[in-house]
């Protein structure tokens, strides 16, 4: 295997997975996450934190995977297919929650290292990652400091990351059949080995140490909000969009169901309820209309 620091990678996104978790039950209040650990035949395993039922978090997954395999899956080689037929490694923290109050967006956030070797030639290594907010009801202040965060992260790294992160995110989390955004965007990035192996440790270490403070205000904010039958029947019905496109566009779905990784930890991502109405549209002048016209766009937030 390579000499690469597999075990600080690691260790690190262990801690990440913890952090986290200690962070969203102590904003919760009222619930702790539960942990299942599970071993994958192929080869790794990994740890899956769930919260479900909270007095905040409706259902919530914080989950660290390892696995390693004689080949790459295809999802894992469509864009480069010269690593086909390369063993690898995949370890990476991905995490999802589904706030029960409507005035609380859904918030996701993923890092992850791979490394493809094959005997003889120098290991093939990339990080990738990034956090991104789906709110039901849009506040212009929630998103401008969800931003801004993502933005801090990436200053350390270069001028210009952030736009470039914040650009691919755009693009990635967009549900072409639809033809709108998930939500509001964030950072997203793939294949980063453009610096030094150390350099792309730090700037992913970056950005998942940036996700509690991105996305914890925003809770603390929201979490208190009344509601009603109405707002929660919009919740469930965007929810459906976040459904359809993890199932469609998703790479860490495809790449977990491709490879033989566990089902259940690969769809902890999904709400536990969801509602899809035929030809539904929001009538104008309403906080859901607001949301399709002045949130669910590609802006510029900072």
């Amino acid at each position: 295997m390579s000499d690469l620091p597999l075990d600080q990678v690691k260790a690190y996104l262990l801690d990440l997975q913890a952090r986290i978790c200690d962070a969203l039950a102590e904003e919760d209040g009222a619930a702790s996450f539960r942990e299942d650990s599970w071993q994958r035949e192929q080869g790794g395993g990994g740890c899956s934190r769930v919260l479900t039922d909270g007095k905040v978090i409706e259902k919530g997954g914080v989950n660290f995977s390892h696995v390693f395999g004689a080949g790459l899956p295809p999802s894992a080689t469509a864009a480069r297919p010269e690593l086909a037929g390369r063993s690898f490694q995949a370890m990476g923290v991905s995490l999802v929650i589904h706030p029960y109050n409507p005035y609380v967006p859904t918030s996701h956030a993923n890092v992850r290292f791979f490394v493809a070797e094959k005997e003889g030639e120098p290991p093939v290594w990339w990080f990738g990652g990034g956090f991104d907010l789906t709110p039901y009801y849009g506040f212009e202040e929630d998103v401008v400091h969800w931003h801004r965060t993502a933005r801090d992260a990436c200053a350390p790294f270069g001028d210009d990351l952030y736009d470039e992160f914040k650009a691919w995110c755009d693009d990635y989390f967009y549900l072409k059949h639809r033809d709108e955004p998930r939500g509001v965007g964030g950072l997203f990035f793939d294949d980063l080995n453009r610096f030094d192996f150390d350099t792309c440790f730090a700037l992913m270490r970056s950005i998942g140490d940036a996700y509690i403070p991105a996305y914890r205000p925003i809770m603390a904010r929201r979490k208190d909000t009344p509601f009603g039958d109405r707002e929660r029947q919009f919740q469930l019905y965007r929810r459906g969009r976040y459904v359809e496109f993890n199932l469609v566009y998703d790479r860490g779905t495809i790449f977990g169901l491709q490879s033989g990784g566990r089902t259940e930890s690969i769809l902890m991502s999904m709400p536990p309820l969801v509602r899809w109405d035929y030809d539904w549209h929001p009538q104008s002048g309403t906080p859901e209309a607001e949301l399709y016209r002045d949130f669910l766009i590609h802006r510029e937030w900072l």
